[in-house]
């Protein structure tokens, strides 16, 4: 198969020494509900599999060393690599060493990876609804020194026309961020709206002066070929959001 179908590369001004991309279900040894390259360890797939899937995951990207996976909790913590593994329950990861990649597994969650205009520091967040009310986005870039000098690519997520929520969650997010009310419409359901978790996203990092947002045009849960989606499909696999330097 070829890699590039694997693969989804970001389409961002981002420094040549800068390299990401974001997995997707092809390929792979996964069998079941995670048919594919499932990459997650703690969602009930064979062990065996997923260090296959990873190893493949290798074998396609050829990032540099191993990844520090992190124990993500829907958190708005961002915890900078390397690290020891029982320091890393964190939704958000940034570096400014060469060949450290940081990780976020998502399966309709947001990945949003960030980097300055130098290549000098790069960061990936995971952002579920929980996290970016929370202000995952928000710790991950104050990270950097200059807001308005980083650049942010916006992954394969649950798109605005398949995150249907109650009003409890779009109230805490205008609770969080008046505008935010922009980002929902009301649903064909009685009492449940849509959400636009993209522009949310873009909201929250324009607000701290972060204008350079990029992607933010797939949706996880339409495309079933591609993309695993936990809103879908309940039992499922993940994917893969990676950045790192390579200089």
């Amino acid at each position: 198969m070829d890699k590039m179908k694997e693969l989804v590369v970001p389409e961002w001004p981002a420094p040549r020494m800068v390299k990401a991309c974001v997995s997707t279900r092809l390929g792979g040894m996964s069998k079941g509900v995670y048919h594919g390259m499932n990459l997650g360890a703690h969602v009930g797939d064979a062990p065996d599999l997923v260090e296959a899937n990873r190893a493949e995951l290798k074998r396609l990207t050829n990032y540099p060393n191993t990844i520090q996976w992190l124990n993500q909790v829907h958190s708005d913590i961002a915890i900078e690599l390397p690290t020891e593994a029982d320091e890393r329950t964190a939704d958000a990861s940034f570096t400014k060493q060469d060949n450290t990649v940081c990780a976020v597994l998502t399966a309709d969650c947001l990945p949003a990876i960030f980097t300055n205009k130098e290549g000098t520091q790069v960061a990936a967040a995971h952002a579920g609804w929980r996290g970016l009310c929370d202000g995952v986005l928000e710790s991950t870039l104050k990270q950097f020194n200059e807001p308005s000098d980083v650049l942010v690519w916006l992954g394969p997520a649950i798109g605005p026309d398949c995150f249907e929520v109650g009003a409890e969650v779009r109230q805490a997010f205008m609770d969080v961020d008046p505008e935010a009310e922009s980002a929902f419409k009301p649903s064909s359901n009685q009492g449940k709206w849509l959400g636009d978790l993209y522009l949310i996203a873009k909201q929250r990092l324009a607000k701290l002066g972060c204008q350079q947002v990029f992607g933010g045009d797939l949706c996880t849960v339409t495309d079933k070929e591609r993309f695993y989606s936990y809103r879908r499909d309940g039992v499922t696999g993940r994917m893969a959001t990676l950045i790192w330097i390579e200089k």
